[in-house]
């Protein structure tokens, strides 16, 4: 079988390419090895100027002109006229997604695993008849997220990752927070994100500052002080690339993940993969294409990641620059869009 775009991976940077492919003309066949398309270990939040310029306004579950942020020394409200941020479920998000690319003209071919990947070529497996199959492309996409085989194939190794751990519990609440705590956290942060029915408590940390055995006690002992006693629910985890090498390596293209190009800072990942994943189609579709809106996202995670660098240094070098942009929040000095990755 031969494809003119084989895109390896069907999160939301995958669909999002072979959409915008399928809207120019190119046929692209997507592969998810999992049986069913969206499922991520995820908070689920995307801000608001991402998620109405990308994604349906209707996904979204919950949305939040209000949000909280809470440090050792301060406890601060920020509030604007409209959401800064709204949460999405990512199975439903990935499942209209990928009703958009097919009727664009797209394939989807779920339940397959990319076994090996040679020049202009792959071997693939269907999960559940394991029957073998050799895919030949003129472009290769990896969508495939934080560990991609992809940028394995480009000889990319992965050495800036953070690590996201996520709990989904029943409950309705209204309220967004942030918890920036280094002690507990290191450079990075607790979460309450509330969806329609449930709530995503979780943490985010910098792999170098804290593992991941460290960040979960951290996480349960926070979440107990906040009343959440998260014992008896299960805890789904998920490295998180933002070493940035490239995205554009001539016939093979890497977007979000697995182009390390999520935050490092906040672990944005959903605009990132959709921005990526349309400006890799436009290039392939039209080589000599202008990619301004690739540059201004590269530029912006090279902000994040300086950041990341900088508050990695020390404990109390962290602690100062979070108590400084939460100050700049709330005297209105920084904007909390300025902190986005969406522009």
């Amino acid at each position: 079988m031969h494809v003119h775009t084989l895109i390896i991976g069907a999160g939301p940077g995958g669909l999002a390419c072979a959409r915008t492919l399928a809207q120019q003309g190119i046929t692209a066949l997507v592969l998810e090895r999992k049986k069913s398309i969206g499922p991520k270990v995820c908070a689920g939040g995307i801000t608001w100027s991402g998620l109405i310029s990308r994604v349906p306004e209707e996904l979204a579950e919950k949305s939040f002109p209000t949000q909280h942020i809470h440090t050792p020394w301060q406890k601060v409200r920020i509030e604007e006229k409209t959401p800064i941020i709204a949460t999405v479920n990512r199975e439903k998000l990935g499942q209209q997604m990928a009703q958009q690319a097919i009727e664009a003209g797209a394939i989807i071919r779920t339940g397959t695993i990319v076994r090996t990947i040679k020049e202009k070529k792959v071997i693939v497996q269907d999960r559940a008849s394991e029957q073998k199959e050799e895919i030949s492309f003129d472009y290769l996409v990896g969508a495939d997220g934080s560990s991609s085989l992809v940028r394995r194939h480009l000889g990319l190794r992965s050495r800036r990752l953070g690590i996201g751990i996520n709990y989904q519990i029943p409950g309705n609440l209204q309220q967004m927070e942030w918890h920036l705590n280094n002690r507990l956290f290191g450079n990075g942060y607790a979460w309450i994100f509330p969806h329609s029915d449930t709530v995503s408590i979780g943490a985010y940390a910098d792999k170098e500052t804290m593992g991941p055995t460290q960040l979960k006690t951290s996480l349960l002992h926070w979440a107990g002080k906040q009343g959440f006693q998260l014992g008896n629910h299960r805890a789904r985890a998920e490295y998180i690339n933002y070493d940035f090498q490239g995205w554009n390596f001539g016939h093979t293209f890497l977007i979000g993940d697995a182009a390390g190009l999520a935050s490092g800072l906040t672990g944005e990942g959903i605009y990132p993969a959709i921005i990526s994943g349309e400006e890799t189609a436009l290039t392939i579709a039209n080589p000599k294409h202008c990619s301004n809106s690739m540059d201004t996202l590269i530029n912006k995670h090279d902000q994040h990641s300086r950041m990341v660098r900088l508050s990695a240094k020390n404990g109390f070098l962290n602690s100062l620059l979070a108590e400084l942009m939460t100050l700049g929040l709330r005297t209105g000095m920084v904007k909390f869009h300025k902190l986005e990755m969406a522009v």
